[in-house]
């Protein structure tokens, strides 16, 4: 848990966001981000004055086609944990999550970025640090991973795969790998652990054949 919160009470009320298309954070992983929008890198700038919360979420349009698109209803609150200025003006940063919320309402603001009203009240739990080894069905899911990466001629470091964490594998894969955006939302909003699991093992069982030969890392 990182240093000072240890309740959603702990958390604001209000948070910038980060709107990405297919990218997740999930509670206790980490992501990390190339940031180089100007609107993004006011955002960051004001995370780094504040309490260094960002919350990422994804959008339910293309920005490409709409200005504004809509947000989904849940996303993931991330705490900034390292960041670097490069000479180019980008800022590479790493989230670390902290407890996903509910979207209450998008609030006006002055900023270039957008804010929302959140309540973190329904992911209480994500505050809380469980032991998910013992009823983790590690054969299964290695066995769909397995298949899954043959058929997209993708590698993993089965070495890492086989002993890591319970909880610090499922949250690598159900950032990792390549779902669609829905998919991506359904592993963020999974109600409890054991549906989180059900739910990656299942994507990676009944995917179609991938796009392409990747790495896995």
């Amino acid at each position: 848990m990182l240093r000072g919160y240890h309740s959603f009470t702990d958390l604001p009320g209000t948070m910038p966001v980060f709107p990405l298309t297919g990218v997740l954070l999930l509670p206790r992983a980490a992501l990390p981000l190339n940031v180089f929008e100007p609107r993004y890198l006011e955002l960051v700038d004001d995370a780094l004055k504040g309490n260094r919360l960002i919350g990422m979420i994804q959008p339910t349009e293309s920005e490409e086609t709409v200005l504004r698109p809509k947000l989904s209803a849940v996303g993931c609150a991330g705490r900034v944990i390292s960041w670097r200025e490069t000479e180019d003006n980008r800022y590479l940063i790493t989230l670390a999550g902290l407890c996903r919320f509910r979207v209450k309402e998008e609030i006006s603001a002055l900023s270039a970025y957008r804010q929302v009203a959140c309540d973190f009240a329904p992911f209480a739990g994500d505050l809380a640090q469980g032991d998910e080894d013992g009823d983790f069905p590690r054969d299964r899911l290695l066995s769909a991973l397995k298949d899954y990466l043959s058929r997209r001629d993708m590698k993993a470091d089965w070495k890492s795969v086989m002993t890591a964490p319970a909880e610090s594998l499922v949250n690598a894969l159900a950032m990792m790998c390549p779902f669609e955006p829905a998919e991506k939302q359904a592993l963020l909003e999974a109600p409890s652990w054991t549906e989180r699991v059900s739910t990656l093992v299942t994507l990676l069982e009944i995917s179609t054949v991938g796009q392409g030969p990747g790495t896995l890392n």
